[in-house]
């Protein structure tokens, strides 16, 4: 067998030619026009089916499962957080070959940069990025603060984008690649108590639909992964209302937001299932943007695209009303 690709990196054009050799490879010679020379690299016959994977915030939650199901794959993973003490023992127990350790703060662009550089280094690319990293925060829009309000933007939504901009030119490069965000189940539904949270998962739908259609003449797709109630840290580890209004101590709010502090224990969702599920749908190369988890995603997005859909069509006449009569024959 023998295929011909074209070498245009060196001062003269020539084409790099894959030979099968007497045993199980594709020797790589180049032709000079005297010859065939080899290379001292050879490539493999078959393309493994095992990915690298480029995981944010994997000290715990979503993060540490989803490492560890990778793992359970056969997949290489390269497992981040801005303390990588937290996920060395994983690492430790796959071996070099197999995971890797690194420092990465997705606030940080030297941080970002790093990493991603380490990574291809060690693993040669990057097959799939799961940004995960991300907080909450619990209190009503009006009593926001802005520093806490910015913090939450700047992990949930510019992280994200920032480690998605580092990688996307490696994948681009290999024309294949999976990038998973994790958005959430309130990212379709604002939810009182979590208003600015909810915003935040709003920004990472609406940036990663534009995002699909853009990359996906480079063979790379998008995933939204939008969880329910699941039992992480992601309540208790959030950031909560400094400068409370009395006047709503009489409304639901704060009762919503007692209840979101205290509501890790009893939820039914499971992480290491939905890291199965996120593992298996990135295998399965399927053409889906969303990715629900949860019984609690599912029931709340259709019933809110139920209302949806009948709010619009009670307004169809009115917003057809706005335009004005279409040209004849339109």
């Amino acid at each position: 067998m023998r295929e011909v690709c074209h070498f245009t990196h060196g001062p003269a054009w020539s084409p790099i030619v894959f030979v099968r050799g007497s045993g199980k490879t594709l020797r790589r010679m180049t032709y000079s026009g005297e010859g065939l020379w080899p290379h001292a690299c050879e490539m493999p016959r078959e393309k493994s089916t095992a990915k690298t994977w480029l995981i944010t915030g994997c000290s715990s939650g979503f993060g540490r499962e989803l490492v560890q199901a990778a793992l359970a794959n056969g997949h290489r993973v390269v497992a981040t957080a801005r303390n990588p003490d937290g996920v060395t023992d994983m690492v430790a127990s796959a071996g070099p070959a197999r995971a890797l350790a690194l420092r990465l703060d997705v606030t940080d662009g030297e941080s970002v940069a790093a990493a991603v550089a380490a990574a291809t280094a060690h693993f040669g690319g990057i097959d799939v990025l799961v940004n995960n990293a991300g907080i909450s925060y619990f209190a009503g829009v009006e009593e926001s603060d802005d520093d806490d309000v910015r913090r939450l933007f700047e992990i949930n939504f510019f992280g994200l984008m920032r480690v998605t901009d580092a990688v996307l030119p490696i994948m681009r490069a290999q024309r294949s690649g999976t990038i998973v965000n994790m958005a959430s189940i309130a990212g379709l539904n604002g939810f009182a108590s979590v208003g600015y949270y909810s915003a935040s998962k709003f920004a990472v739908e609406g940036i990663s639909e534009a995002l699909s259609s853009e990359v996906k003449p480079f063979g790379i797709r998008v995933l939204l992964v939008e969880p329910s109630g699941f039992r992480t840290d992601w309540a208790r580890s959030a950031n909560e209302v400094k400068h409370p209004i009395a006047d709503y101590d009489s409304t639901p709010l704060r009762q919503q937001v007692a209840q979101a502090r205290t509501s890790n224990a009893p939820q039914a969702g499971n992480p290491a299932k939905a890291a199965a599920a996120i593992v298996q749908d990135v295998a399965d190369r399927g053409t889906n943007l969303h990715l629900p988890l949860g019984a609690g995603s599912i029931i709340a997005t259709l019933t809110k695209l139920d209302a949806v859909k009948a709010e619009y069509e009670s307004l169809e006449s009115i917003a057809r009303g706005a335009d004005d009569s279409p040209a004849k024959g339109n």
